[in-house]
């Protein structure tokens, strides 16, 4: 724990710095404002018990920074951005115009980031228009008029955009990333209204369990912050070479390969597959053919969120995604030359093919623990209501693993300003 305020006690003795966490401060305070400013015509009640009964709807709201289920004027959050990101990331690895794009430095970054906004407007627009269907289906909403619905799908839309403002605001002139740490806040601004729905229902039989939800919690977040942390490190040797009366080369260096290569994104991927069996159930119940309410009965009751078949199934897919967002983000052939290119080679493997059929092999061992360690943490809210049998203050995993990944982050942010500073007995 020391280790982790260390670095904010002396951000706060630097004027710079100490200016950059109050803005950063500021903008979240800003963020929370907006988050309590509703839309009228939503009975809050009604969202509020479906948010509960979906588990999509509640990865979601972790996304949008907890401004979803109150249907606040930022309602749709950072999800449409978000999206962008990951469809933007994945054409980069399509096209190579894109991806030479991305290699062109602080321009090139730009750029990517003026197409990610550009693709976030439309996203935003039909991301309304579609929780606009699902509450009025729901009756949360009540039927507007096309005036009133154009102005329902602005006010989502722009409240989008000024939270994607004010993230880039943070990353600009503040301290860390700040998309994630809006993120941040609206899971841990949650956070209060479950302690105090949690304690409302405690009872004398009930602390041993909340003992044990505590206890799991804390085993929960050492994990993660071990498995974000862990690296396996390659040996890099570099070959010597003489250029008139000077030897270059001779060094050596590693090459780090993370456990967790793809972080949450197989987490977000998964879900949207593993509850479409039941959205199609919910469907195929609500019509007149007999057979189809049959299908629909048995999709709904197979995929139930509590039963053992769809944490299998939700287990199994993150996995597999794990797998393909792993082998999309890092191409050991690509590495190999590039080790190659600059006269290097690992002990032992010879450069070229050779060098990347061992990255490959390393990499293939690695997703397999990093894959396993998402698909727990994806299913330990089930695990965790299991075990204590508290509802009111899941264990979400992938909110957790959001939180202390970016206070990770941010806590590395400041100790390179501190490093930039010439802190030198800081570390």
């Amino acid at each position: 724990m020391s280790s982790l305020l260390k670095p904010l006690v002396e951000s706060f003795k630097t004027p710079e710095l100490r200016n950059k966490i109050i803005f950063t401060l500021g903008i979240l305070i800003v963020f929370r404002l907006f988050a309590h400013v509703p839309i009228p015509g939503v009975d809050v009640a009604k969202l509020a018990q479906l948010f509960k009964s979906n588990q999509f709807l509640g990865l979601l709201d972790i996304f949008s920074g907890g401004t979803l289920v109150n249907f606040s004027v930022m309602a749709l959050g950072l999800n449409p951005y978000i999206n962008a990101s990951i469809i933007l990331q994945l054409l980069t690895m399509v096209f190579p115009k894109l991806e030479e794009l991305s290699k062109e430095g602080e321009y090139g970054r730009q750029k990517i980031n003026q197409y990610t906004r550009m693709i976030t407007v439309p996203l935003s627009v039909l991301q309304s228009i579609g929780m606009y269907a699902l509450l009025r289906n729901q009756g949360i909403i009540a039927n507007f008029s096309p005036l009133p619905l154009i102005t329902l799908v602005t006010t989502m839309m722009a409240g989008t955009l000024i939270l994607m403002w004010l993230g880039e605001l943070i990353t600009e002139r503040g301290v860390g990333n700040g998309i994630s740490l809006l993120i941040f806040a609206g899971i841990v601004g949650r956070l209060p209204v479950s302690l105090s729905q949690t304690a409302t229902t405690v009872t004398s039989q009930s602390i041993t369990n909340m003992l044990v939800f505590v206890l799991l919690a804390l085993v929960v977040i050492a994990a993660i912050v071990v498995v974000n942390e862990a690296v396996r490190q390659i040996h890099i040797q570099y070959a010597k070479r003489i250029r008139g009366n000077r030897m270059y080369g001779g060094n050596t260096s590693y090459l780090p390969l993370r456990i967790n290569q793809a972080g949450v994104i197989p987490i977000i991927f998964a879900v949207s597959l593993v509850l479409l069996p039941q959205i199609i159930g919910q469907f195929l119940a609500q019509t007149k053919n007999q057979q189809l309410i049959a299908i629909g009965s048995g999709l709904t009751r197979f995929f139930n969120p509590n039963g053992i078949t769809y944490n299998i199934f939700y287990f199994l897919l993150v996995v597999g995604f794990t797998y393909f967002y792993t082998a999309v983000t890092f191409n050991p052939q690509k590495i190999a030359d590039e080790i190659q290119k600059y006269g290097g080679f690992i002990p032992g493997i010879r450069p070229g093919k050779s060098t990347a059929t061992y990255l490959q092999f390393i990499l293939n061992r690695l997703t397999l623990a990093g894959a396993i360690f998402l698909g727990i943490i994806a299913i330990l809210p089930s695990i965790a209501r299991q075990v204590t049998g508290i509802n009111t203050l899941l264990l979400g995993g992938t909110g957790v693993l959001i939180v202390v990944s970016v206070v990770l982050e941010t806590v590395k942010a400041l100790e390179a300003q501190l490093v930039m500073r010439n802190y030198d007995g800081f570390l």
